[in-house]
Parts: C-alpha cells; sequence; structure tokens
C-alpha cells in the first residue's frame, strides 16, 4: 500500500504543472514508480518526457497513449508483451521499433491498433509481419511517409487502413492478396499516388474505398469484384477521365462522388447500379450528357451536377420514382427541362440555381411532395406557371435575382409554404392579391424588387414574422442623356413618385418580428397604430424620409433594435421602448431632440455619428468625437493589478482618431464596394511581458464625414474573454492594425479605464452631483462628460466666429473644466 501511495503522489506532482507544461513540452517523468503497479492495464503520457529503463513499464500493458511522444524511436528495452493499441499521435517517431528491439519483435505480436496520426517525420513504416492481429493501421497526415512495406498487404486481420493526407506517398504494395478482412481504405489525399494495386479482387470485404485528390488515371477492371463495396468517392480526382464498364458490377454500391473529377462520361453500365442511393457529380466539367441509362438507378435518392456542362437532361430522369434531391446549379448550359420530370413523384428539393432555363413546364406542378424549389440568379426565366400552385407540399421557395415580372395568382394556393425570397427580382413591379392566403408564409424577402405598393391583403399574412422588403438606391435610377452619353442619376424623392405604400392592414401583422424597410422612401409621418405590430424585435427604417416617429412606438415592448440612419427629415426621437439594446440615428442630420433615455436599462450601442445639431443629455457609457479624452482616464500603457476584495468588472477604452474623408472616398471608388459601417483598423491588445496574450478590435461604428478628430468609447463587460484574460502586471495597449483597411487613419491618442466593483454602482441616496469626481460612479462621469459637451456646444453656438475661437483656445489650455471639451456627436457602444 505504500509503494502505491508513493507512486501515485509522484504522478500527482509530476502533473501538478500539466497543464502550463504541455504547452512548452517540459513535463519528465522517470520510469521507475512504473515499476510496482504490476495491474497497470492502460497509461496514457501525453506530452511527456519519459527517462529511465523502460523494461520498468509492467509486461501486462494492454494500452499505450504516448501522443507528442519525443523519441525517434521506441527503445530497445521495450518489450510489452500484451499490448494490444499503440498511439504515437503527433510524435517525433522516425523509426516505431530501434533495430535491436525489432529482432525480438514477436513481443508484440497481440498489437491490435497502431495510430501513428501526423507522425510527420516518419518516412517508411515497418515489416508488419510481426502483428499478425492487426485490425487498424492510422497513417493520416504523415507528409513524409514514401513507402509502405510490401507486408501491408498480407495483413489478414486488419479492418481499417488509413493514409489520408500522405501527401508523398507514391506508390502502394500491388500484392494485397492478404487484405480479405479489410472494409475501410483510405487514400484521399494521397496526391502523388498515381494507380490502385491492378488485383483488387483479395478485398472481399471492403465496404469503402476514399481515393479524394490522389492522381489516379484510371480504375482497375478488377474493381468489379468488391461486392460488399457501398461507398466509392474519387472526388478531386484530376486525371481520372473515365470509368471502366466493370463498375456496374458494384452490386452493392450505395454512395459514387466525382466532385470535380476530369470525367467525361459515365459508361452505359451505371443503369446497372440497382442499389446505388447517391450519385454526385459536382464540378465536372467535361461532362456534357448524361446517359439515359441513369432512368434504371431504381434506388436514387440524391443526384447531384452541379457546375457539370450537360445541356439537357435525360427523358428517362422521369423514371427515378424515390428520387429526393435533384441540384443542377451552375449547369450554365442546360436551357430546359424534360417534360418527364413531372414524374419525380418523390422530389422534395429541386436546385436551379444559375441555369439558362427560359420557362418551367406546366408538368412541374406534379411535383407534389416537393418541399424546396430554389432558382437563384436564372436570369433568362421570365414567368412561372399557373401549375405551381399544385405543389401542396413547398414550404421554400427562393427566386433570387430572378427576371421575372409577376407571381401567379396560384401562388395563393401554397397553403404550407413558410418561406418567399423574390429578392432582386426587379422586373417584379407588383404582388398578387393571392399573396393574403399563404397563412403558413413566415419569411418574405422582397428586396430590390419594382414592387412599391403592397396589396390591402398583405396584412392576412397572419404567420409572418420576417419581412424584408428593403431597396437600394441605385434601384430606381434612369438613364439620362446628356449629350452623346449616357449617365445615370438618381432623382430626388421628390422627383420620384415610386414610394412605398403600406397597406391599411399592414398593421395586422401581429407575429412579425424583424423589419426591414431600408430605402423604401417611406415620407411623412409613420402611422400611429404601429404599435399593433407588438411581436417585433428589429426594426430597421434606415434611408427613409419620414419626419417623425409615431409616440406609440413605445408601445413595442419586445423592440431591441432600432435603425434610423440617414433619414435625414427626421427631427426628433419619441420616447422608445425600455427593451431596446441598438439605436443607430447615424447621418440623421436634422434631428434636434432625443426624449429622455433613462427608461432604457437594457442600451448597449447607441449611434449618433454626424449628428450635429441633437441635445445630449443623461446619456451612460458612450463614445464622443472630438479631441480630448475625459482626464479620468489612464493615458498611458497601464498595468493591472488586483485590488483587495475587488474584482474588476469592465474595461473602458477611449481613443481619439482622425480619418481623411477624401482619401478614403477615393479607395472606396477605386474598390467599387459599399463602404464598411465601421471603423475596424483599431484594436486593444493584453501584453504579458514582451508576449501578446489577447487581441481584439475595437468596432468604431459609424465613419465620420469630415476630417476632425474623433473619439470612440469602447465598454468591454466583465465576462468577455478580454476581460477574463486580464492578470496580475498585465497591460493594455491600442494600436492600429497594419495593413489598415481605412486609409488616412491616425490613432492620435488613446486611454483606458478599468472598472472594478463598486464603482459604478451609486448609492440612491447619494446626491452624486455634489461628489468629487474621485468618488463620482462611471455613470455620473459620463454624463457630466457629455453633459460639458453641451455646454460648449451651446457656448459655441451662440458666439461670434472670434469668441469661439477664444473659447476653443481656452478649452485647449483649460486642464480641469470638461466644458472645454470639443463639441461632437455620439456614437455609443457598451459590449
Amino acid at each position: 500500500m505504500s509503494i502505491f501511495t508513493s507512486t501515485l503522489t509522484y504522478l500527482k506532482k509530476s502533473f501538478s504543472f500539466g497543464c502550463e507544461a504541455e504547452k512548452e513540452k517540459e513535463v519528465n517523468l522517470h520510469t521507475k514508480p512504473f515499476a510496482p503497479m504490476v495491474n497497470l492495464r492502460l497509461l496514457q503520457i501525453n506530452n511527456v518526457n519519459l527517462e529511465g529503463k523502460f523494461k520498468l513499464i509492467p509486461n501486462e500493458l494492454k494500452w499505450l497513449q504516448w501522443k507528442e511522444c519525443p523519441l525517434e524511436a521506441l527503445p530497445s528495452d521495450f518489450s510489452p508483451s500484451e499490448l494490444a493499441v499503440l498511439d504515437l499521435t503527433r510524435s517525433k517517431i522516425k523509426h516505431i521499433w530501434d533495430q535491436r528491439w525489432w529482432r525480438g519483435y514477436k513481443m508484440a505480436e497481440k498489437l491490435k491498433v497502431l495510430n501513428l496520426y501526423n507522425c510527420y517525420h516518419l518516412t517508411a513504416t515497418p515489416d508488419f509481419s510481426g502483428h499478425p492481429h492487426l485490425e487498424k493501421l492510422i497513417l493520416e497526415l504523415c507528409t513524409s511517409l514514401v513507402k509502405v512495406h510490401k507486408s501491408v498487404g498480407d495483413m489478414r486481420t486488419l479492418i481499417l487502413l488509413n493514409l489520408r493526407d500522405c501527401s508523398n506517398l507514391e506508390e502502394f504494395p500491388n500484392d494485397i492478396s492478404g487484405l480479405r478482412c479489410l472494409e475501410s481504405f483510405v487514400l484521399s489525399g494521397c496526391s502523388k499516388l498515381k494507380e490502385l494495386p491492378n488485383d483488387l479482387s483479395s478485398m472481399k470485404s471492403l465496404i469503402s474505398l476514399l481515393a479524394d485528390g490522389t492522381a489516379i488515371e484510371k480504375l482497375p477492371d478488377s474493381i468489379s469484384h468488391l461486392k460488399r463495396l457501398e461507398r466509392l468517392s474519387l472526388n478531386g480526382c484530376t486525371s481520372l477521365k473515365q470509368l471502366p464498364n466493370s463498375i456496374g458490377q458494384l452490386c452493392s454500391l450505395s454512395e459514387l462522388s466525382l466532385n470535380h473529377s476530369a470525367l467525361e462520361e459515365l459508361p452505359d453500365s451505371i443503369g446497372s447500379l440497382t442499389t446505388l442511393e447517391i450519385l454526385s457529380l459536382i464540378g465536372c466539367r467535361s461532362i456534357v450528357t448524361i446517359p439515359d441509362s441513369i432512368g434504371m438507378l431504381k434506388s436514387l435518392l440524391e443526384l447531384f451536377l452541379d457546375g457539370s456542362s450537360i445541356t439537357n437532361l435525360p427523358a428517362s430522369i422521369g423514371s427515378l420514382y424515390h428520387l429526393k434531391h435533384l441540384s443542377v446549379g451552375r449547369c450554365q448550359s442546360l436551357d430546359h427541362l424534360p417534360v418527364s420530370i413531372g414524374g419525380l413523384v418523390s422530389l422534395v428539393e429541386l436546385k436551379l440555381d444559375r441555369t439558362s432555363i427560359r420557362e418551367l413546364p406546366d408538368e412541374i406542378g406534379n411535383l407534389t411532395a416537393l418541399e424546396k424549389l430554389e432558382m437563384r440568379n436564372c436570369k433568362l426565366l421570365s414567368d412561372l406557371p399557373d401549375s405551381i400552385g399544385n405543389m401542396s407540399s413547398l414550404t421554400a421557395l427562393v427566386l433570387l435575382n430572378v427576371f421575372i415580372k409577376k407571381l401567379p395568382e396560384s401562388i395563393g394556393l401554397l397553403k404550407k409554404l413558410k418561406i418567399l425570397n423574390v429578392n432582386k427580382c426587379k422586373q417584379l413591379s407588383k404582388l398578387p392579391a393571392s399573396i393574403g392566403n399563404l397563412n403558413c408564409l413566415r419569411k418574405f424577402q422582397m428586396e430590390e424588387t419594382g414592387v412599391a405598393e403592397l396589396p390591402k391583403e398583405f396584412g392576412m399574412l397572419s404567420s409572418l414574422m420576417v419581412l424584408k422588403m428593403a431597396k437600394r438606391p441605385h434601384l430606381d435610377e434612369q438613364p439620362q442623356n446628356v449629350g452623346d452619353h449616357t449617365e445615370m442619376t438618381a432623382p430626388s424623392a421628390r422627383e420620384n413618385p415610386k414610394l412605398v405604400v403600406l397597406p391599411a392592414s399592414f398593421s395586422n401583422l401581429y407575429l412579425l418580428n424583424n423589419l426591414d424597410a431600408r430605402y423604401c422612401k417611406l415620407s411623412g409621418m409613420i402611422p400611429d397604430d404601429f404599435e399593433k405590430l407588438s411581436s417585433l424585435e428589429d426594426l430597421k427604417l434606415d434611408y427613409n424620409n419620414f419626419c417623425s416617429l409615431p409616440s406609440s412606438l413605445r408601445g413595442l415592448s419586445l423592440l431591441k433594435s432600432l435603425t434610423l440612419s440617414h433619414c435625414r427629415q427626421l427631427t426628433s426621437l419619441p420616447p422608445l421602448p425600455s427593451r431596446l439594446t441598438l439605436i443607430d440615428i447615424t447621418n440623421c442630420t436634422a434631428l434636434e431632440s432625443i426624449s429622455d433615455l433613462s427608461n432604457l436599462e437594457s442600451l448597449q450601442e447607441l449611434r449618433l455619428t454626424n449628428c450635429k445639431n441633437v441635445a445630449l443629455k443623461k446619456f451612460n457609457n458612450l463614445s464622443v468625437p472630438g479631441s480630448e479624452i475625459p482626464k479620468w482616464f489612464v493615458r498611458e500603457v497601464p498595468s493591472f493589478s488586483n485590488r483587495k476584495n475587488r474584482e474588476i468588472r469592465d474595461v473602458i477604452i477611449c481613443v481619439v482618431i482622425s480619418l481623411s474623408v477624401q482619401q478614403q472616398n477615393q479607395q472606396d471608388d477605386l474598390s467599387g464596394k459599399l463602404p464598411l459601417p465601421a471603423i475596424v483598423d483599431i484594436q486593444a491588445e493584453i501584453l504579458r511581458g514582451k508576449r501578446s496574450m489577447h487581441t481584439v478590435g475595437l468596432e468604431l461604428r459609424g465613419i465620420p464625414d469630415s476630417d476632425e478628430d474623433q473619439i470612440y468609447l469602447c465598454r468591454f463587460l466583465h465576462y468577455t474573454p478580454f476581460v477574463l484574460d486580464l492578470q496580475e502586471g498585465d497591460r493594455i495597449q491600442v494600436t492600429v492594425r497594419n495593413p489598415p483597411v481605412f486609409q488616412g487613419l491616425q490613432l492620435k491618442k488613446y486611454g483606458i479605464h478599468l472598472v472594478f466593483e463598486d464603482d459604478d454602482d451609486a448609492d440612491v441616496d447619494d446626491d452624486e452631483e455634489s461628489l468629487d469626481e474621485a468618488e463620482q460612479s462611471v455613470s455620473e462621469k459620463l454624463r457630466r462628460f457629455f453633459c460639458s459637451l453641451e455646454d460648449y456646444k451651446e457656448a459655441v453656438t451662440g458666439s461670434s466666429e472670434t469668441e469661439r475661437k477664444m473659447l476653443q483656445v481656452e478649452a485647449a489650455d483649460s486642464g480641469t473644466s470638461e466644458a472645454g471639451r470639443e463639441k461632437q456627436q455620439i456614437v455609443g457602444k457598451r459590449e
């Protein structure tokens, strides 16, 4: 008992440093304490440097897991006669057994599993004749392996042979006559392997043959002898141009995958694969036709022809009565579907994305089991047949960027439809009245369409939860002739009569929780019955022309996100719902007043970039463009230290940046991309000594529209990884990412404030107005800071130009006056 206790104590002590030492490979153990463990059967010593005489390890050991073993070979005195499992994953092994040990190889006769996964120094396998009971051999990611010993072909008990991603393996022993029990043979990723063994007939038990990404040029005719083969995968075999006719004799094959291979055609014998359930030819660009014999695949469930060069589908495809999934996406030469398509009575999913199909046959309405029909970017399709209404099981209809001009009235018969997507159908100008009959519709996406008026029946969509109807500014652009040139001009709201009209029934959408109506040019006043949308959680009304929001907006008790950016005629905000976490009124340049937000206890982000006329009162935890940071921030790289009995709660980071707007606009013009909604180049970093331990980007929402300095404050809460990772002595620094996304960006200064427990919990009886700054809560400090900005704004607004300059000079010279801060807009964020 004393020996056992001392051994256990030794192991506990040795592994007490395991978590840290595992990364540094510093764990050292001696073999001597293992000697008395006569009943030891399982030993896991991962990331360990084992020293001493290996003969002290009990011979009865059955399982040894030694991941990241530092040895180049197992020592000669290691003789576990009962060893069944040896796992040397990610080790530095070059030779599994020491040569002196190998002369006594019979000591490992009982080995059943040998795992050499990612042993990147291993160049050749050992002679396996000494392991007559081996069942699993894993050599995956042995990237230096160039040769497999010929004895592998005589392993009569082997069930699994995994050589995946042995990228330097050029050949495999040709004689595999002994592999009679092999069930899984994995060669995927052996990119230099050019051929399979010529005679595969001995592998009577083989179920799965995976040779993806190999250089094989052909399959041997002997493949026909693999009568139990169920899965054959040859994806990415770019030298494989044809299959042998004998492939039709694989009587158990259920999955054949040839994605992105060089295959030029399928043999007619493919139709003899009566058990085949999945046939995948994705990206086989050399395939032009599909043989008629495909109609004989009575068990076929899934057929994927995406990205091939087929020009048509054979009429026999209609005989695939059990087919459930048919995908011909990106078959750009496919311009029609056969009438026989209506025979696919079990089909549940049909994908026709990016094809050249001009019309759908009426017989498509016979697909009464179809649940999902997708037609993205079918730019030649201009109409849908009325028979589409017969698809009684359809739950999702996707018509993204299709040139249809209308939806058939029969669409109202799709009683089970839950998702309807007509995004970017720019020719679609009207919705049928029958749309209101879609009682199960939950998600309706109609962004960037030509629809300007919703039918009065729209409010009958009693299950609708998500409505995305945003427009784009360029959608209504009309060509204007200017001399010999044609230019695109965007008419103003006054000139453009196409304003989206919401029907009176719109407020009946009681379950609607996500509404995106950006760029819809909604004008005037929003109807006051908007509060009836009681389930609304996310409301996007950016880029509209209304001047006010209804006071009833406060009744949307579940609303969490409200975005109103670029509503340039909006002059005021009414009282808002208390659950809001995000308010975005960026570039609402006419906005003058905001009702008291003190009830918004959940507010995390408030974005007011470029709202230069807004009155700022009683805001908590916000960010302000300007040129001076609050003086209670540390303006140098601080060193974090714990406070006795007070845990750190938050970290607030304040930065002053400037952005060359002209330079950024030029960059956006050259890239041709929409500008980003946030500056993403400023990052905070935790330094532990000289090591970087954690880096996080500051998402500075709202891009300035001038070159003036801007202040942003970001608050990281106690449960975020950035705060959790802080340790005693850590330092925090803020830098600009190199290279930056935003050209012309300058980080001028930054400050950091650490919020500890109780720092932001003011006593209700305290009059914080009378307290010194050191005694104030963080919330009060922020409030005073923003109020000082308003005082300064009022002073500047009511002064002459000369007086303004004097005020600015006084503000710059004053080290204590918060009224000396520059006036700017707010872009708030609390993480």
